[in-house]
């Protein structure tokens, strides 16, 4: 998926810096939750329901996320169980797990379905580190189109005399401090998953 940031801000009549900075931090925002989100569901070597975030089940022709068709819990820390809200789905909700190409295999007693996470090989966390760097490159563009229409609102300000050039350049400046605020914010946050997948249990 990719990350919120490709739509451009033209559709918007900025009348002030402040609503240039206000829209910025809103979308610079929704770039990291999506960031995070996203990097819920790589996998590291300890269970979480996250890892199932992608999980969709069909339900009586439906397609839903498995959360909204059963009751997730980690009852240790490499074990996931999903308890069905009706049990006559448990067969749909495994299959749904199988399919989704996590590398798990669940197993049901009728009630209950039991998500065994399997200990990640050296390998396997390489090729998983990978994708969280580039899902992070992915986010972390993104934040450099937000910055990039903040300044493209800026100078569409000036151009309108609605600013001076000293605010343009004040104003470019905090759009810019913004920026690296939260993509040292994102390098943490990927630093810290980087972390939790290359832990030995």
């Amino acid at each position: 998926m990719k990350p919120e940031s490709t739509d451009t801000q033209t559709a918007h009549n900025f009348k002030s810096v402040k609503d240039v900075e206000a829209q910025n931090k809103v979308r610079m925002e929704k770039v990291l939750s999506g960031l995070q989100h996203e990097m819920a569901g790589i996998r590291t070597g300890r269970a979480s329901v996250g890892l199932l975030d992608t999980v969709r089940v069909d339900y009586y022709g439906t397609v839903m996320p498995l959360n909204q068709v059963a009751t997730l819990h980690v009852p240790e820390p490499a074990m996931i169980t999903a308890q069905p809200f009706d049990s006559s789905q448990i067969a749909a909700i495994e299959k749904a797990i199988r399919a989704a190409d996590l590398g798990l295999n669940p197993s049901n007693d009728g009630k209950l379905i039991r998500v065994p996470i399997p200990a990640l090989n050296e390998e396997r966390r390489k090729e998983l580190v990978k994708k969280l760097h580039h899902v992070a490159e992915e986010h972390r563009v993104a934040l450099r189109n937000v910055r990039r229409d903040g300044n493209e609102s800026l100078k569409k300000l000036l151009k309108e005399k609605l600013i001076s050039e000293d605010e343009e350049r004040r104003a470019l400046d905090d759009v810019q401090k913004m920026t690296d605020a939260h993509i040292q914010k994102l390098d943490q946050a990927a630093k810290a998953r980087e972390k939790e997948i290359l832990e030995l249990k």
